[in-house]
């Protein structure tokens, strides 16, 4: 194991831990109502989660965009622009979260329109909407502070965050659902309280550790037109391409649910392995982002192509392992999930799309690393737009014949595109990168 490798799982690895609790923390609520007798719970769970998913990755420009200048800004040692980074992301952030509470009702209501849910999922998705909305305050400032930390090299204060986060959340949801009788509200409150848990952890670390940093702070100039417009014009690629994203996820939740409860449960079921690996995936993103930052910042070229080649090296060494641990131990996970005959039964149809996704995805995890680090984000809004028209086209092209299977094989394609292109655009545009 040589430096890069050392540096990359210093990194990876705390994001790991407290990714895999995000996942872990979405099956725990999904098992929770899953085991309340009716498979509507299921599907209410993840239309809910999938409107908050949908929201914050639309702004989860607060959080990729401040990494990747951050870790520049540090390679460069800018200590000023370093401190300012983080304020103007947490008053973004700030800004963001209000206006999310104040359109709460259109929101849901455009949401619903989308989804087009049946009348008890839609009831009993309304009402964790209605509690969950409380918590954006607390979720965009720790993602503020989360890319801020990336950025710092500094992947364990994520991690005590997110996992302290999502025991509280556990705990919670376990004791309103099944101690005080709550149901849905249970598992939403007990996610608003846990929310906001993070969001005093995050700030109090940040007190405690980079106060000597924060030091370095300017207010002069610190919302000026000229650095807003340098935040701004990062991160609007950064937003459009997850636009992008967000619609292929959303439409796939959508495409489920009009194809009635079961599907949607299976979907929802097989989806969790995806979201299993995605997060694995991310954490060796975020060293991408880190690592390929503060060097580009640095201008220095040989650690910068070393780092890529070793990210590489080490998403192919994943894709194995999830592909090799689906294919043995897949199924039974599903029954831990719920125990729904119905939705057991109709999962194994589709089960092998499930193994198929990390190995179509895995490419995309990667660059998307990389290009967030150098804030190169023109190559991932067009590999996004044009991976997204291809999803669309093939959907509608066989959904008649293929039904849900089509949904499935659109969505590996899809994944696939992104990486494609994007190492494409690597390949033969990397020559204009200043480092």
């Amino acid at each position: 194991m040589n430096t890069y490798d050392r540096q990359i799982l210093r990194l990876a690895l705390p994001s790991i831990v407290s990714n895999i609790t995000v996942p872990l923390l979405g099956m725990v609520d999904v098992a929770i109502v899953g085991h309340l007798g009716d498979a509507a719970y299921i599907g209410a769970i993840s239309v809910g989660a999938m409107i908050f998913n949908v929201i914050y990755w639309i702004f989860g420009f607060l959080r990729m965009g401040t990494s990747g200048m951050t870790a520049q800004a540090l390679g460069a040692r800018r200590l000023t622009d370093v401190a300012q980074l983080l304020v103007r992301s947490l008053a973004v952030a700030l800004g963001v979260a209000l206006a999310i509470i104040i359109l709460q009702s259109p929101i849901r209501q455009l949401a619903f329109a989308i989804v087009q849910p049946e009348s008890q999922i839609r009831n009993l998705t309304s009402t964790y909407f209605s509690i969950c909305v409380w918590g954006a305050p607390a979720m965009l400032t720790m993602y503020g502070l989360t890319g801020w930390y990336i950025g710092m090299q500094n992947t364990r204060f994520p991690m005590v965050i997110a996992i302290t986060q999502n025991v509280v959340n556990i705990i919670a949801s376990l004791i309103l659902v099944y101690g005080l009788g709550l149901g849905m509200k249970g598992v939403a409150w007990g996610t608003v309280i846990a929310q906001y848990v993070g969001m005093f952890l995050s700030c109090t670390l940040l007190l405690l550790y980079y106060r000597k940093l924060l030091k370095h702070l300017k207010w002069t100039g610190l919302f000026e037109k000229q650095k807003m417009f340098g935040f701004f014009k990062v991160n609007s690629d950064i937003f459009i391409r997850t636009i992008f994203l967000v619609t292929v996820n959303f439409y796939f939740l959508a495409a489920g649910a009009r194809q009635g409860a079961v599907i949607l449960a299976v979907n929802t079921l097989l989806m969790q392995l995806f979201i299993l690996f995605s997060y694995v995936m991310d954490g060796f993103a975020f060293a991408g982002e880190a690592l390929a930052g503060k060097s580009y910042g640095a201008k220095n070229a040989s650690v910068f192509y070393a780092v890529i080649k070793r990210l590489i090296l080490w998403g192919a060494i994943v894709v194995t392992f999830f592909t090799i641990l689906y294919l043995i131990g897949g199924k039974p996970f599903l029954t831990l999930f719920t125990d729904d005959a119905d939705v057991i039964s109709a999962s194994a149809e589709f089960f092998p799309w499930a193994v198929v996704v990390p190995l179509a995805g895995a490419m995309a995890f990667i660059w998307d690393g990389v290009y967030i680090g150098i804030t190169a984000t023109r190559g991932m809004l067009y590999s996004s737009v044009i991976a997204t028209l291809i999803f669309f086209v093939l959907f509608l092209l066989l959904r008649e014949s293929w039904a849900n299977h089509a949904l499935w094989f659109a969505f590996v394609v899809y994944l696939l595109t992104r990486g494609l292109i994007q190492t494409a655009f690597f390949k033969y545009f990397h020559h204009f990168l200043k480092v």
